[in-house]
């Protein structure tokens, strides 16, 4: 094991050897429990140095200017460092020389993104893409008015999206219906210049999914 260690705290390789240490204690505590899966020096806990911290920031807007966002920061630097460290040890085993070690370093840091960056976007795919709530979400749903009246220059009603919040919205009607406060109506359009929603009177009893 002699000479593993020698190559190991040899230059380049030794750079790397302390953060793969550090790296690998990580995901040891990940699996024992101690570390949720976005717990860690890049994606720690709330505060100054966590998830909504500059620290956490700072590190996925580099890994995003590398081509490397998309995935949780510690697996991207996990990849960085280990096939750096490995290209390393490789590498400085094979030539001598500072100019040849230099180039080996770079050699590494280079194999290394590649490396990450298809395992990263092989990812990407595997992951579907969150989907982003919009406003055409409530088109189709009912209704609560909050206001007096609703006519084609005023209304205002609450609406309940999907995942239980509600939101006040403004609202518009075509016709000379009555709605009055309290009373329930559909939304059955959204008027994206105007920003508001079109409303129509609502009979429960003519909902083919109302219970029986």
């Amino acid at each position: 094991m002699g000479p593993f260690f020698d190559a190991a705290l040899s230059f380049p390789t030794v750079l790397f050897t302390f953060l793969l240490l550090v790296i690998v204690l990580y995901w040891v505590l990940v699996v024992a429990g101690v570390f949720g899966f976005d717990d860690g020096p890049l994606d720690g806990p709330d505060g100054p140095d966590g998830p909504g911290g500059p620290g956490a920031a700072n590190a996925t807007g580099l890994l995003g200017g590398l081509g490397l966002g998309g995935v949780p920061a510690a697996v991207a630097v996990s990849l960085l460092v280990a096939v750096a460290w490995f290209a390393c040890l490789v590498g400085g085993t094979l030539v001598t020389g500072t100019p040849a070690l230099v180039a080996v370093l770079l050699g590494a840091l280079l194999c290394a993104w590649a490396c990450t960056r298809i395992v990263v976007l092989s990812m990407r795919r595997l992951v579907p893409k969150e989907r982003v709530p919009s406003r055409a979400d409530f088109v189709g749903r009912t209704c609560v008015i909050r206001t007096r009246r609703v006519g084609r220059d005023f209304g205002q009603a609450e609406v309940t999206s999907a995942d239980g919040s509600s939101a006040l919205v403004q609202v518009r009607q075509t016709g000379d219906e009555d709605f009055a406060a309290g009373s329930t109506a559909l939304i059955f359009a959204y008027d994206l210049p105007g920003e508001f929603f079109w409303v129509m009177p609502y009979d429960a009893e003519l909902d083919p999914d109302r219970p029986i």
